[in-house]
């Protein structure tokens, strides 16, 4: 059976490593001779490419599966594909709870997308799935791997794949395995044709990006070369930053026991890194924090934002929160709204905490009412809502470089993102897209910002 001129379509859960891995996804099915679909309904290929960090990517993904059950039978030329962490955790139980799945594969077999679709056509369902350990840089960072961007001017680069530490609430170590970090010289190297191809903004991905590197020191320790143990993050912002035609850079996450102050100098040095510092909290408790795993305190925290602050001008600050972790008292609840008042966050993603099957955190004892959690969530959220509407204000009459991303909702208006990555809508022609241009900002919601090119 012929692909030619059938249509795919793909729902993206989660994280930006699962939005380049789609990305991945559509540039193999399309290679194969497919296009993509204007929605699901209109699709002969559905690939759902899904998310386990918390319970309802869970529930988004079988509810999703449930509805496509009666296209299936309606069209049982229709294939469904799940692919992503959660394949990667449930392997054979996604196909047991959901029978009418064609193909299941996971983080470590993204490559393999379209064979996988084309065997399935012939043989039935399948289930493949790689371990963590059968992996090597080829399959990890196939440089040979085509990528479909949604955008002509900016470009997801992933760094490195794979997470050492083990935080309690977190199953990505589990199903994403060790941190394997990309060869600093072929990294480079990606950048560069990426500026040749018109890119100007990359945003460097990875589970615990400032520890980029420390395997490969290790690695080349272990062959006889003499060489310092030492993550080589800060040294790769300069040096993407020196690339001719990059212009932004951003990048996503970093771990705050692994930031020093090499990074926020090489971000205060690299006029091309956005004075955007996002550094997940996750609880302001020491006690929260130890029985997470965390590997850091709230004065150390603290520390690292006012270290931060001191080196890189006009620093925003956005976070990650997670409430309710088991054992979380009131009293631990109100340390970590203390620490949000004495930071003051551009923005934030805040959440109750959800069982993770196989994570340390899911058989802890003290586990805390969802009531409970839902009340101090909306007071954390009221919080963070107010800073970030402050914070956004705090820009009217500031000029800000906007790298404008498509025309806006009305004629004649732009869409952008700012440095600190807020959408900004102003008006303007469509020429300007893919380009940087300076917005006198004139107005201020709580996540977007009006203006005018100045």
């Amino acid at each position: 059976m012929t692909t030619q001129g059938q249509q795919y379509f793909i729902r993206t859960y989660g994280c930006q490593m699962n939005e380049h891995d789609t990305e991945r996804i559509a540039s193999l099915l399309q290679a194969d001779g497919m296009s993509e679909a204007a929605s699901m309904d209109d699709a002969d290929v559905v690939v759902l490419n899904t998310c386990c960090i918390r319970e309802n990517a869970d529930n988004k993904l079988y509810g999703q599966l449930g509805n496509l059950k009666q296209r299936k039978i309606d069209n049982p030329n229709l294939q469904i594909a799940v692919a992503g962490c959660l394949a990667q955790k449930d392997r054979d139980e996604i196909q047991a709870r959901a029978g009418h799945v064609d193909v299941v594969f996971g983080t470590h077999n993204v490559h393999r997308a379209a064979e996988l679709l084309e065997l399935a056509r012939t043989q039935g369902p399948i289930t493949e799935i790689l371990e963590a350990t059968a992996r090597d840089d080829a399959l990890a960072f196939p440089s040979a791997l085509p990528v479909r961007r949604e955008s002509d001017h900016a470009a997801w680069v992933t760094i490195q794949i794979g997470c050492d530490n083990n935080c309690a609430f977190c199953i990505v170590p589990a199903v994403r395995g060790p941190e394997v970090s990309r060869p600093f010289d072929q990294l480079v190297g990606e950048v560069r044709d990426l500026a040749g191809e018109g890119i100007s903004e990359v945003t460097l991905l990875g589970q615990n990006v400032n520890s980029y590197g420390r395997d490969l020191a290790i690695n080349a320790r272990r062959a006889g070369e003499d060489v310092r143990l030492r993550p080589m993050f800060a040294e790769l912002l300069r040096t993407i930053g020196d690339i001719n035609g990059i212009r932004r850079i951003r990048y996503t996450s970093p771990h705050p026991k692994d930031m020093g102050p090499d990074v926020a100098e090489a971000m205060a040095e690299t006029a091309a890194v956005c004075e955007h510092l996002h550094m997940p909290l996750q609880s302001g408790s020491d006690r929260v924090l130890s029985l997470m795993h965390r590997g850091y305190n709230a004065e150390r925290y603290l520390r690292v934002i006012e270290q931060a602050r001191a080196t890189i001008p006009d620093l925003a600050v956005t976070t990650d929160i997670i409430v309710g972790f088991p054992g979380e008292t009131e009293a631990d609840f109100e340390q970590t709204m203390r620490c949000v008042e004495e930071i003051g966050y551009a923005s934030s993603f805040s959440f109750k905490y959800s069982i993770r099957p196989g994570t340390p955190g899911a058989s802890m004892p003290r586990q805390v009412p969802e009531d409970v959690k839902s009340e101090r969530l909306k007071r954390l959220q009221d919080l963070l809502y107010t800073q970030q509407m402050a914070f956004n204000k705090s820009l009217i009459g500031r000029t800000l470089d906007v790298l404008v991303e498509n025309g806006g909702r009305d004629d004649g208006q732009l869409f952008g993102r700012s440095p600190y990555l807020q959408g900004t809508h102003f008006d303007g022609d469509e020429s300007l897209v893919g380009q940087i241009v300076p917005v006198l900002i004139t107005g201020a919601g709580r996540n977007s910002l009006t203006g005018e090119l100045a």
